[in-house]
């Protein structure tokens, strides 16, 4: 066969490749087999100048889903397109694999046509089936048109579970810093035996840092019969054996990316392999929009714990503290049975004496002790050096147990709080002005028994 004069014929990067195909309908080798003009062009800008009848890895990433898609291309027949990101060289590829006659029973031939770009060309990644962009395109407009985007993602992987004919779907964030996994949705075929992910997020994400070196620079992890589980045991069979103990038969895995890094991970298990085609470009492009849904949530919630946690202690700040007063007053949230205001005495004689260091840590140490006595209410760091807190239901002798509890802890740390506290108050802020007022008392009071200590 005359390769050289077909690929002749192609402007773009293109070669032939050939692959074995074994009786137990698995490959073997894959090879290419000669190469256009760009192609070798191509080998030859970075070093490696094109051998004809050379091993596919000596000048391609070795990747199981390409060679998967060689396999299916040259044994079905039927032409393939995918428009994949090289996400370890910053690139993306747009591949397609188009079946030619073969002169040997147990080989196959295929024209492999790509193009490498380091943007991503909206074009190539919507060339779609009908049914897949509309799978897509639907999962966008909810995610779009949500306002509660929790229960969105879980709708989604319904549907994609329903798409894709499998028994469980599931979303699971991951997070490096506290090495702990979250789940965003997880969606269970009615009828089946297979248990929600719940069940097995005990020491979960020990088992997603494996997933890294498994994919090995691939967009995606198939596992679409028993050949391929039997490899994938070989190359991680911690994995493997979660699989198994999960039931699971067939596996499609996919990393959600974002901005070069991992967000968590989506996959559907036991599902419909006659489509995996179909359901890996389902996939592919879906996980794309969600990972860019993901990063937005994650930094909506990231900056709405900003805009409410007090940054050095770690409690309620004055921002949420005046949102929840407002609240009472519009009559949007009950007034609380007691307001307590809490001054921490001598924070500025530790700043002046031993540094500012050691004054954050007075402070942290005193919000830890207000947050374990007062565990029934909120705490609040109103600014500086004094908290705020808000109870819903005490009695008055109870409020001045724990005030009573906070002075015991607090010495036993080499600390001293000055309290005010109104109970039985009908007015929010007629409450807090009696509470601010007696902690001020309670200070005065302090500062006369302790004429050494620095005011402040």
């Amino acid at each position: 066969m005359n390769f050289d004069s077909l690929l002749s014929l192609y402007e773009t990067k293109a070669c032939i490749v050939s692959i074995d195909f074994y009786e137990d309908d698995t490959y073997g080798n894959i090879r290419l087999l000669a190469g256009n003009k760009a192609h070798c062009d191509d080998m030859a800008a970075i070093g490696h100048p094109f051998v004809p009848n050379s091993p596919c890895e000596d000048y391609f990433p070795k990747n199981r889903n390409f060679e998967d898609y060689c396999f299916r291309c040259s044994r079905s027949k039927k032409p393939l397109h995918a428009y994949v990101e090289l996400y370890t060289m910053g690139l993306w590829l747009n591949m397609f694999l188009i079946p030619i006659e073969s002169d040997k029973p147990n080989t196959g031939y295929c024209i492999y046509v790509y193009d490498v770009s380091p943007k991503v060309d909206s074009a190539a990644m919507v060339d779609l089936s009908g049914d897949v962009a509309s799978e897509v395109l639907k999962a966008c407009v909810k995610l779009r048109s949500s306002n509660d985007i929790k229960k969105t993602f879980q709708e989604v992987i319904e549907d994609i579970r329903s798409l894709c004919d499998s028994e469980h779907c599931c979303i699971l964030l991951t997070d490096s810093e506290t090495r702990s996994c979250d789940i965003l949705g997880d969606a269970l075929k009615k009828g089946t035996k297979l248990l929600p992910m719940s069940n097995y997020m005990e020491g979960f994400y020990t088992i997603t840092e494996t997933w890294a070196s498994t994919l090995g620079g691939s967009t995606c992890i198939i596992i679409k019969d028993q050949h391929d589980m039997d490899e994938l045991h070989k190359q991680n069979p911690v994995w493997a054996e979660s699989l198994k103990g999960a039931m699971a038969k067939t596996v499609v895995l996919f990393p959600l990316r974002f901005d070069n890094k991992v967000l968590g991970y989506m996959w559907v298990i036991n599902f419909n392999a006659e489509n995996t085609i179909k359901i890996k470009k389902t996939l592919e492009l879906t996980t794309y929009f969600l990972a860019s849904e993901i990063a937005n949530h994650l930094l909506l919630k990231k900056l709405e714990v900003m805009s409410s946690i007090d940054s050095l202690t770690g409690i309620k700040n004055r921002n949420v503290m005046n949102i929840h007063v407002d609240q009472v007053v519009e009559g949007n949230k009950p007034m609380p049975a007691a307001v307590l205001f809490v001054d921490l005495n001598g924070l500025k004689r530790e700043n002046d004496e031993k540094g500012h260091s050691a004054g954050d840590k007075m402070l942290c140490t005193a919000a830890k002790i207000l947050q374990k006595v007062f565990r029934d209410g909120d705490v609040y760091r109103a600014g500086g050096d004094e908290f705020m807190v808000m109870i819903p239901e005490i009695a008055e002798d109870e409020v001045e147990k724990r005030i009573q509890q906070v002075h015991e802890v607090a010495k036993a740390k080499d600390i001293h709080f000055s309290i005010g506290a109104c109970h039985g108050g009908k007015d929010i802020r007629k409450a807090m002005h009696t509470a601010d007022e007696r902690m001020y008392a309670d200070k005065n009071a302090y500062y006369e028994a302790h004429p050494e200590e620095k005011y402040r």
